[in-house]
């Protein structure tokens, strides 16, 4: 007979007191376990019927080999809590599950085999969805969270950052572009009695200041990119001392203030590449024509170019010297005159006469002349041998003079033009 007090399977008729499940539809059906979870039937009882877990809070719910004991009781009060106060509110939690439990178990307890168990593999996914739907722009507008994320503060001190209103940890400043944009929102409230043509007209309010959000985010970038705070405070100056670059030329200056529209389209590093293209292009053009000189002229060989440019220099010097020597018969008497001021002057039989005419018209003595003349050529065949100079001219010559000096020994071909 069984003993009082104490329940049985009807199945297997296994001692069921500790834990149980109890048909909701049938009377006095307890199955154990072990017979419930095989689909046991009997009588009118069936597998599909509801069913009522029963146990004296005894049972352990992991296993005798979980760390702190906790009962199936205190599991239930446990999901009861975590529902109740949130996860994090550990300390609530703990007074709920029952002054046995410290906050520090309850959550050591619940983050081991909830989360990081295998229930919590089997039930939490790798990559959470987003279950909310951002309505207020498309993907990569002002509004978006790519574009929300503020930059990298300005590295500039706070003095300068009083003198251009600029607030680092916002990165805004105190006077925007378009600085009264926000009053196409500001007075704006959604209400239920609405019309169609009211909801438009509000979204064509809200879509003018997104337009206007994306101008000042574009005009912030462009500022970034080119380092125009830099250049406004001055300090582009120091930086371009330390790192100097290709000399930029007068025509390419003129060029680039033309292109200066093309800002908002390139980013820094692609202008000054295009630029750089540009000067390249220029070289190897030059390069070219030069190539197909010789070539027109019967040169196959760099070592004939050498020869080739010294007999050209000898016959436009013939050629000079012919022009002079027409012009001279019928300017005898003026020439006499017009070299009066230097023709006394050492250095005076070393010039040609058109050198003659170039020191009387420059009113530079001829051993100046001869001086300057000196270190341009030797400067300029220094470059072609690849060799780095610096030329130090006489503190006499001016701009002027220097620009007068080098255009007449390039025409008289002396030295190249890309050394002019």
């Amino acid at each position: 007979m069984a003993e009082l007090g104490k329940k049985y399977c009807v199945y297997c008729l296994a001692e069921v007191s500790s834990l149980r499940f109890r048909c909701t539809e049938c009377a006095d059906i307890e199955l154990c376990p072990d017979c419930f979870s095989a689909g046991a039937e009997i009588g009118p009882h069936r597998r599909w019927h509801g069913y009522q877990l029963v146990d004296g809070g005894r049972f352990t719910l992991w296993g005798a080999e979980a760390e702190g004991g906790w009962s199936s009781r205190e599991e239930q009060l446990l999901l009861d809590a975590i529902e109740q106060f949130g996860f994090g509110n550990w300390e609530d939690m703990a007074a709920h599950v029952g002054a046995s439990r410290t906050p520090q178990e309850v959550m050591e307890h619940y983050v081991s085999m909830y989360i990081h168990g295998n229930l919590g593999k089997a039930c939490i996914p790798d990559a959470i969805p987003n279950r909310v739907t951002d309505h207020t722009c498309p993907s990569g507008g002002p509004l978006s969270p790519s574009l929300t994320t503020p930059l990298p503060p300005l590295d500039i001190s706070v003095a300068e950052q009083q003198q251009l209103g600029y607030m680092p940890l916002r990165d805004d400043y105190e006077i925007e572009y378009d600085q009264d944009a926000e009053t196409l929102i500001s007075g704006l409230s959604v209400n239920y009695d609405d019309d169609d043509v009211e909801i438009e007209l509000k979204r064509a309010h809200v879509d003018m200041y997104v337009r206007k959000l994306k101008e000042r985010q574009r005009r912030k970038n462009i500022a970034r990119d080119y380092n125009l705070v830099p250049a406004f405070l001055g300090k582009d100056k120091k930086d371009k001392e330390k790192a100097p670059k290709r000399k930029i030329t007068k025509e390419e200056k003129e060029l680039r203030l033309k292109l200066r529209p093309l800002y908002q389209f390139m980013s820094c590093k692609e202008f000054e590449d295009f630029f750089e293209n540009m000067h390249k292009e220029r070289i190897l053009r030059a390069k070219i024509r030069e190539l197909q000189r010789y070539r027109r002229n019967g040169i196959t060989k760099m070592e004939e170019s050498a020869e080739y440019e010294a007999a050209r220099h000898k016959r436009e010097k013939r050629k000079e010297n012919k022009n002079i020597a027409s012009s001279k018969r019928g300017k005898e008497d003026g020439k006499e005159g017009e070299f009066a001021a230097i023709e006394n002057l050492p250095g005076f039989e070393l010039l040609s006469d058109r050198e003659k005419v170039l020191c009387s018209s420059l009113n530079l003595s001829p051993a100046r002349y001869v001086t300057v003349k000196t270190i341009i050529i030797k400067d300029h065949l220094q470059k072609r041998q690849g060799i780095p100079s610096k030329s130090r001219l006489p503190s006499y010559l001016d701009k002027v003079l220097k620009k007068r000096i080098l255009n007449f020994l390039t025409e008289s071909g002396w030295i190249s033009r890309d050394a002019s």
